[in-house]
């Protein structure tokens, strides 16, 4: 069962996505990442070890719209070895 425990949807200038980008991956390297909007507060402890999945999408109904989906994912309490290396280019 999934359960959303954060969501937050916005529209940002590509340089805003980018910094929130780069704060994510400060926090994510420092293996503690803290999401907050007004009251509401979800704190994440990142194990050593995870799981990066990259996708991109296209979509078509009136338009056509494609999105970039970063996912990164981790069983609780333990550490967990990916399947393979991806390069960004």
């Amino acid at each position: 069962m999934e359960v959303v425990l954060f969501k937050s949807e916005e529209k940002k200038s590509i340089s805003e996505v980018a910094a929130i980008l780069r704060q994510i991956a400060d926090k994510v390297e420092r293996g503690e990442v803290v999401l907050t909007r007004g009251s509401e507060e979800v704190r994440l402890k990142i194990p050593s070890n995870v799981t990066l999945e990259l996708k991109v999408e296209e979509e078509t109904k009136r338009v056509t719209k494609k999105s970039l989906e970063i996912e990164i994912e981790w069983p609780e309490g333990a550490d967990d070895e990916g399947s393979g290396e991806v390069f960004i280019g």
